[in-house]
């Protein structure tokens, strides 16, 4: 059967298993766009406002499903709005495709309307960054992506599309489905040294974080956890990937870290770090951990052999997958009732404690309370002004009741704009209270 490149396209993503794609429609790739308005059920095209908005959603469909996001943009303003998505994808190891609108192939290098070139721009930026030239090796780079999104360590990849590839007609078979890549499994002899290590430890902590989680693997890991009583810290922006109602369960190490978790990671002695990204903010600015040796004894599971040993030196390195090595992970018994164990829960639970309303200052019989400018029960209640000059319930009036209902540590009330915009610059912002509370 002969079809222009844009059907071939959607054919063989239907046929690797996309069911929906996000992005902003561009005369760039009109032949893909023809081609969705038939696969409605199949291959859904959900329409944005904002190329940078499609790629979010792209990357979090990654990161939820376990698939590549698909997102498609047209070329110039369209790709470089979207590649915001495109970074954090690549940050969250989030499987992504990304396929942009490209100037025709007679036009390229000679700085055509809005061309770009995407593997200059996007080689730092993505996992990978192709243009399909010719409309036969479609399937081919496609399939390409779609793996390399998927597989060691998940990640973004762009695809940009001539506009006269999409056009061009071919006798090319559409994809007959994904390829089956499994796991990288652990060594015998590496899980029993990790073993042996977390047995001796009078601290360990559990580091886990990364994408390509499926259920059995995070159960698995959870049951580890909790055999062998270790507390469990996850990386930042992966807090849903571990049970927070789980016993061992003690925080997310990320922007605004609690002082228990920095507490266990730079007292822990051995710290098991399984799929994590030794990324800045899961590093409290690379300063939990010492650079490149890390004081703590370091076990770094990875399912990308690139990611063991690129910042932090570790005692035992350990290329596997994720689930493959919580499933071959056996309780340790025998642990000290001594260390992290025994005072992690205790630690967490102070932290989340609720402060007394009347309580203004800071005091070390209530660890974990937040330090009040005055106590919340003296709040004044002066009316809100409104842009228009009445006065209304504000949201500053719902925030006092919140705090008086729940003043957690982690409550923050919000200071009015010290400058006032342009339409409401009559309004008396100074006469509204202001709380400040600080950690």
């Amino acid at each position: 059967m002969v079809r222009n490149g844009g059907r071939l396209l959607v054919e063989c993503l239907i046929s690797l298993g996309a069911t929906k794609s996000f992005g902003v429609p561009g005369e760039s790739y009109l032949a893909v766009l023809d081609a969705l308005h038939d696969t409605r059920g199949k291959l859904d095209y959900v329409l944005c406002r904002n190329e940078g908005g499609a790629a979010f959603m792209a990357s979090a469909y990654g990161k939820l499903t376990g698939t590549p996001g698909i997102s498609f943009v047209t070329r110039g303003p369209g790709v470089t709005n979207a590649s915001i998505g495109v970074h954090t994808a690549m940050q969250d190891s989030s499987p992504m495709i990304l396929f942009v609108g490209q100037v025709g192939t007679d036009m390229k290098g000679r700085e055509a309307f809005q061309e770009i070139d995407y593997r200059a721009v996007y080689g730092t930026v993505a996992k990978w960054a192709v243009e399909i030239d010719d409309v036969n090796r479609l399937p081919e780079i496609v399939a390409r992506a779609w793996t390399t999104a998927l597989t060691g360590r998940p990640g973004p990849v762009v695809v940009a599309l001539p506009e006269d590839m999409l056009t061009a007609m071919t006798g090319a078979a559409p994809l007959g489905g994904p390829a089956s890549v499994f796991e990288a499994a652990p060594a015998q002899e590496a899980i029993a040294s990790a073993l042996k290590m977390l047995a001796a430890a009078e601290n360990p902590v559990l580091l886990m974080g990364g994408t390509n989680w499926t259920a059995d693997g995070r159960a698995a890991l959870q049951a580890f956890a909790e055999a062998s009583d270790i507390p469990v810290v996850t990386a930042f922006r992966y807090q849903d990937q571990f049970d927070n109602h789980s016993p061992v369960f003690v925080g997310e190490a990320g922007v605004g870290m609690v002082p228990h978790v920095k507490n266990l990671i730079r007292d822990a002695d051995v710290i098991l770090a399984v799929n994590v990204r030794f990324g800045e903010m899961t590093t409290d600015g690379y300063t939990l951990l010492e650079v490149p040796v890390p004081r703590q004894k370091l076990i770094h599971v990875h399912g990308s052999d690139r990611e063991i040993g690129k910042i932090y030196v570790p005692t035992i390195g350990i290329h596997a997958g994720p689930n493959a090595f919580a499933k071959a992970l056996t309780p340790i018994k025998g642990l000290g009732p001594t260390g992290a164990r025994r005072h992690a829960r205790p630690m967490k639970a102070r932290s989340l404690r609720p402060c007394s309303p009347a309580r203004s200052t800071w005091s070390r019989s209530a660890p974990g309370c937040a330090r009040i400018s005055r106590p919340t029960s003296s709040l004044p209640t002066a009316p809100a002004i409104s842009p228009c000059g009445r006065t209304s319930s504000s949201s500053l009036d719902r925030k006092r009741a919140c705090l008086r209902r729940n003043p957690a540590p982690w409550a923050m009330a919000c200071r009015p704009r010290s400058r006032p915009r342009s339409h409401t610059r009559n309004a008396p912002w100074s006469a509204l209270p202001v709380t400040a509370i600080s950690r």
